[in-house]
């Protein structure tokens, strides 16, 4: 008798070991499963003998069933475009060990302007203000200078409540890079606070660390609230503290524009406003209700696209959502978009066609609609409003206010299957982009 069998997977809490006291967290869904994760084997046969990537052949299978957690860290660097498919071997190796005397002198540079950088602790309080004048206060200051103030005489000194001279800041990009460390510090704190990793003081000093070379590698953006959530997975995925900077620094060229304040607006407001158009074109009555209620600003989804379902599922279900979203997001030049600026690409080299083959599913769909790079919206838009079609019931006969609708979507935190809201965004974006289409025509 031929009885088909099932695959149950196995559970990977143990690759992300949660504190024996924290029993309250979302238990992990994503389930390694033969014939669907895409494991160590099926990794290694996808490079050529020299080290060209087939990443085409990868990106189904990390759709169906993610990406086995022991190659999780070098997958995602393809993935965010660390790396070009089509390098070889030697040729990365060559780029990384670039990349990490590049951290190592950014590093060095924090170092020199805020010694605790890179000294296994980190700060919490502040220690300047905004004219530049270093922070007097006992605690800033032992935070701060803790080898330095355990001398009896700045000790006494401290006791005493005389000042220490310490000379102002007078760079006021420095001074903007100071005043962002010790929010960076109460972040980190308390980010992932659930897991054992984090209960080691120098992975909270390395994420520390990589947020605040961050901050000053990236004056324009710098530290915004949420990117704690987003640098944690690379510090635990990626040994390497440089490699785990870059990863991160490459999956903020995708989202440092939610970040970026123009006046007294935050950048992902225009992703919020993605989101009020997509759900006005695909559930007309549910953005009418919502409208109603005083939420066509739809900052009730806020959070959802700032930190990506972070707080919406657990840890490892995270992990496993973002990856699927980026496998169907794929783009085979997303490497040389990165690395290359517009002006010196040759003309051929932007009208070449890439191969859909290389490119993932969403990517696909959108190279068959011949939509314009202005005009398409990123995964993470359709996920949300897969969150907000699935809850379209409830959200328009139990929502009478706002409060209403966050309570409603709230409910979703540690119940989200992340397998199928990535399915409801790509069944969204496909009929998204057909009414998109049909209206265009009738106009």
């Amino acid at each position: 008798m031929n009885i088909l069998w099932k695959d149950p997977g196995l559970p990977t809490d143990s690759f992300y070991e949660v504190r024996a006291e924290c029993t309250d967290v979302p238990k992990t869904k994503f389930k390694i499963k033969s014939g669907k994760t895409l494991s160590v084997r099926k990794w290694q046969s996808a490079f050529s003998p020299e080290g060209h990537l087939d990443i085409g052949q990868t990106l189904g299978r990390i759709y169906r069933g993610g990406i086995h957690p022991t190659i999780r860290g070098e997958v995602w660097e393809f993935l965010l475009g660390c790396f070009d498919p089509k390098s070889t071997y030697e040729e990365r190796k060559e780029i990384r060990l670039t990349r990490r005397e590049e951290y190592g002198r950014l590093k060095e540079l924090c170092t020199y302007m805020f010694p605790l950088v890179g000294s296994g602790k980190f700060i919490t309080a502040p220690v300047i203000t905004e004219d530049g004048t270093p922070t007097q206060d006992p605690i800033v200051l032992l935070e701060a200078n803790p080898e330095k103030l355990m001398t009896p005489t700045t000790q006494a000194t401290i006791n005493s409540g005389k000042e220490i001279s310490v000379p102002k800041e007078e760079d006021n990009k420095i001074i903007q890079w100071k005043l962002t460390l010790h929010q960076i510090g109460l972040d980190v704190v308390r980010t992932d606070r659930t897991l054992v990793f984090y209960e080691k003081q120098e992975n909270l000093s390395k994420l520390w660390d990589v947020l605040s070379v961050y901050a000053w590698f990236d004056k324009e953006v710098g530290y915004g609230q949420g990117m704690s959530d987003l640098c944690s997975p690379m510090i635990m995925l990626l040994e390497d503290e440089a490699d785990a900077f870059w990863c991160f620094e490459r999956l903020m060229r995708r989202l440092r524009g939610n970040f970026k304040c123009v006046g007294a607006s935050v950048g992902v407001e225009s992703q919020l406003c993605n989101l009020a158009n997509v759900i006005q074109v695909v559930d007309p009555k549910l953005h009418q209700h919502l409208d109603h209620l005083g939420g066509g600003d739809y900052l009730f989804a806020f959070r959802m696209l700032m930190v990506l379902f972070r707080r919406e599922l657990s840890f490892g279900d995270s992990l496993y959502l973002w990856e699927m979203m980026w496998a169907l997001e794929y783009d085979p030049d997303l490497y040389n978009l990165y690395e290359e600026p517009d002006s010196d690409r040759p003309e051929d080299a932007k009208a070449k066609p890439k191969s859909s083959r290389q490119c993932g599913k969403f990517e696909r769909e959108i190279l068959r609609s011949g939509a314009k790079d202005e005009e398409t919206l990123p995964i993470s838009v359709f996920l949300v409003a897969s969150v907000l079609k699935e809850k379209s019931v409830k959200l328009l006969t139990e929502a009478k206010g706002l409060d209403d609708v966050v309570k409603i979507l709230n409910d979703t935190s540690g119940n989200l299957d992340a397998k199928k809201s990535c399915s409801g965004a790509m069944k969204l974006h496909k009929k998204y982009l057909k009414k998109v289409k049909l209206e265009k025509a009738a106009s």
